[in-house]
């Protein structure tokens, strides 16, 4: 069953041309034999068993095809190469002479014809068979090292590469997760001895904020429902914060948008860019509308505030780049950030849905290898 599996892994194309030169070589090497013996007798065979020759080389080549490549499976098993080779000429040999004497029943009468050739020469029709079987052997095992060798490297650049997207990630990750921190703790400290209350609603938050946080270790997406109650945590931070000069307010006009996958930690630094560049730079009141929709194959999300338009430079700032490089490592040119002073004042993070059915090849091929090294 080993052998008729390993055949049938093989493609039509590649048997018929083993089958092709196992046929040239069966026949070359029994041609020169023959015509050898025929050189070497006293008198040359005028009436060659011409139809039993024809027979049993093509049934010799057929037989050195099937068993060379059956062989390479099963002489895996086998450690020393000299004995998969003996164990090969002797399953050709006797599989050739079974052959020979079923051919030798059909059409005995050429062969009993012949004259002129001494009837012990035939040994030497045995050879042509495991020779070529034997070459068969060694080059397809040595085409299959080198492919192997080469799989393995393969493997060994996808393992690092992966491993240096997954770096990357982390590192981007790392860098965003303290901006959560840093104003609500200048915040917690001017409020705690004026206004208490305050103070201890604003820990609270921050506590049920990096719960979101440290419990998505490891994680490199999320639903788009969780990421929108993490910011609906960070906003209420920061509505502790600013007082009544903040409102916000979230959109997602189709539900079943909630399920979707989106990268981790990919809203809540753009809502916090509205906060830095927009709310903290108005007297009045400041707005924050937060807006999820499909539009033409691309899920958009976009972040307006009514702060000021916003400089030439912001692209450059840690927030927003950071969400351009985590968009291009995962998606490439699938996904996009976009800065608009006009018509209004957004910024727009569009991904393309057909690459949010599954994760990203990139992720993907981390978490393949990952389970991989596992298993081994």
């Amino acid at each position: 069953m080993s052998i008729i599996r390993q055949l049938s892994q093989r493609s039509p194309t590649g048997m018929v041309m083993a089958l092709l030169v196992c046929v040239m070589g069966v026949y070359g090497t029994s041609a020169i034999i023959y015509f050898t013996i025929q050189l070497a007798a006293d008198t040359p065979d005028e009436n060659a068993p011409t139809l039993f020759v024809v027979a049993n080389n093509l049934c010799d080549a057929f037989f050195v095809v099937v068993i060379s490549l059956g062989f390479l499976r099963i002489g895996d098993r086998i450690q020393k190469v000299w004995v998969r080779h003996v164990l090969l000429t002797a399953t050709i040999v006797v599989v050739s002479m079974i052959e020979s004497i079923i051919l030798y029943a059909l059409l005995g009468d050429s062969v009993k014809n012949a004259s002129g050739i001494p009837s012990w020469v035939s040994i030497f029709y045995v050879l042509p068979s495991p020779i070529v079987g034997n070459l068969l052997y060694y080059f397809q095992s040595q085409a299959r090292n080198v492919t192997r060798k080469i799989t393995e490297q393969e493997y060994q650049l996808l393992h690092l590469e992966q491993l240096k997207t997954r770096a990357e990630l982390e590192a981007l990750q790392a860098k965003i997760n303290p901006h959560f921190l840093y104003n609500a703790l200048n915040s917690i400290a001017s409020l705690v001895h004026d206004e208490p209350d305050r103070a201890e609603r604003m820990v609270v938050l921050l506590s049920k904020l990096f719960r979101y946080t440290t419990g998505m270790k490891n994680r490199y997406f999320n639903t788009i429902a969780d990421e929108l109650e993490m910011v609906r945590t960070y906003l209420d931070v920061e509505q502790v914060r600013f007082g009544d000069r903040l409102t916000y307010r979230i959109d997602l006009l189709n539900p079943a948008l909630n399920e979707v996958q989106i990268p981790q930690f990919l809203l809540q630094p753009l809502v916090e860019n509205a906060i830095k560049h927009g709310i903290s730079k108005v007297a009045g009141p400041g707005a924050i509308i937060l807006r999820i929709t499909e539009d033409d194959g691309w899920l958009s999300c976009r972040i307006h505030d009514n702060g000021p338009v916003f400089p030439e430079e912001l692209v450059a700032g840690y927030g927003l780049q950071s969400i351009q490089d985590k968009l291009k490592l995962l998606y490439g040119n699938d996904a996009r950030l976009i800065v608009e002073n006009k018509p209004r004042k957004e910024v727009v993070v569009q991904i393309k849905k057909e690459r949010l059915n599954n994760p990203p090849d990139a992720i993907q091929k981390t978490m393949s290898v990952e389970n991989q090294s596992i298993k081994s």
